[in-house]
């Protein structure tokens, strides 16, 4: 008897069918499901039954590969101009390595609610406002409580107020200072946002989150959105292929080292690292609110290197003995890690910062760091 086509879903997300979480499993980067090779878009199937018109996924045979893999990539294509017509630029579009909750809300943004579908719809990223209550952790007790933020396109801010009917707001963040990352396991909550911005010539972070997980991430999408339009306003010349870089963005790294103090004298201590691009930041505890100290990364051609293993004489009395040395033009920087790969991966990131070259902002922001107070 000839075998059927094998169908495969998604047990997370039982309302998408099959072609669905095997479509966007492949056009997110990640492999296709054990046994399975190819998906055929409704538009690009012959068949008649319902079952071929809503698309399948076919075993792959030793026999069929080519034709196979011709189907899959057509089809890919498909679906892709289907269902991703009309995504905007600013949408982050996350791939097999981002969180649960981007993934999860991607897929329904695309299969579920057809957002990207039909071209002129109105996207609630584009709003101009966004007004609502979200979680934020408290930077003394570490409670989460429910506070009320406010993103504002016109005024190029976002506010939170302690209070819902607070007349003034604790906080006024200027939205091209902001960075937010999706951080669930640091935070201790699958929707869990790090926004971090300048003040006062410091990063501050903030923690929050939102139970609905399309809520917190229309937030995320709404404050790409809104720094979206404020580069344009500002760079009226600059295409979107050169703003989009500049939105939120995810860490380089993250992770425990030890550091010794600027006289290279005191013991080696263990602090929480947080590379962000060419800041980078250490913490006491990952969840501080501002940073202990922060180190601006230049460019190698300007006094900035980094080398494994630490100076001569270094009197170690750390636990981790995998150094690394950062020189800056005002002084180096000891640290040491617990592992090899640790070490490596980080003077990897090091290097890769300091090669490239700079912006006119990070030469603005390199002379910020060395006048701040």
């Amino acid at each position: 008897m000839r075998e059927q086509p094998e169908l495969w879903g998604d047990p997370a997300n039982p309302g998408m069918t099959p072609v669905q979480t095997a479509a966007h499993r492949i056009l997110a980067g990640e492999p296709p499901p054990e046994g399975c090779s190819s998906v055929l878009a409704s538009q690009g199937s012959t068949a008649t039954s319902p079952r071929h018109q809503q698309g399948q996924v076919l075993s792959l045979s030793a026999g069929r590969s080519h034709e196979m893999q011709f189907m899959a990539e057509n089809g890919n294509e498909l679906m892709k101009s289907k269902y991703e017509a009309v995504v905007p630029v600013y949408y982050y579009k996350p791939t097999h390595k981002d969180c649960q909750v981007l993934r999860e809300q991607w897929i329904r943004a695309k299969y579920e609610r057809k957002e990207f579908s039909e071209p002129g719809k109105n996207f609630t990223y584009e709003e101009g406002t966004r007004d609502g209550m979200l979680m934020k952790r408290g930077r003394d007790n570490g409670q989460f409580l429910s506070r009320r933020f406010v993103l504002s396109e016109r005024e190029g801010t976002l506010k939170y107020f302690t209070k819902y009917d607070a007349k003034e707001p604790k906080a006024v963040i200027k939205v091209d200072t902001i960075n937010a990352t999706f951080q669930p396991e640091k935070i201790g909550n699958p929707n869990g946002l790090q926004i971090t911005y300048l003040k006062d010539y410091s990063t501050r972070n903030i923690f929050i989150y939102h139970e609905n997980g399309k809520e917190i991430v229309d937030w995320f999408n709404s404050i790409r959105a809104v720094q979206l339009h404020y580069l344009k306003v500002a760079f009226p010349g600059a295409t979107d292929a050169e703003l989009v870089p500049k939105l939120t963005r995810n860490f380089l790294k993250e992770g425990y080292m030890e550091k010794t103090g600027p006289r290279q004298t005191e013991g080696f201590k263990k602090r929480w690292f947080t590379l962000d691009h060419r800041r980078l930041m250490y913490f006491k505890d990952p969840l501080d609110a501002f940073a202990k100290g922060e180190v601006f990364l230049g460019n190698k051609d300007h006094g900035y290197s980094v080398s494994p293993g630490l100076p001569a004489g270094t009197h170690c009395n750390g636990a981790w003995q995998h150094g690394i040395t950062i020189e800056t033009p005002d002084r180096c920087f000891l640290f040491t890690c617990e592992m090899e790969s640790d070490q490596q991966e980080w003077i990897k990131h090091f290097t890769d910062v300091m090669n490239a070259p700079m912006s006119p902002q990070e030469y603005t922001m390199e002379a910020m760091f060395k006048h701040r107070p």
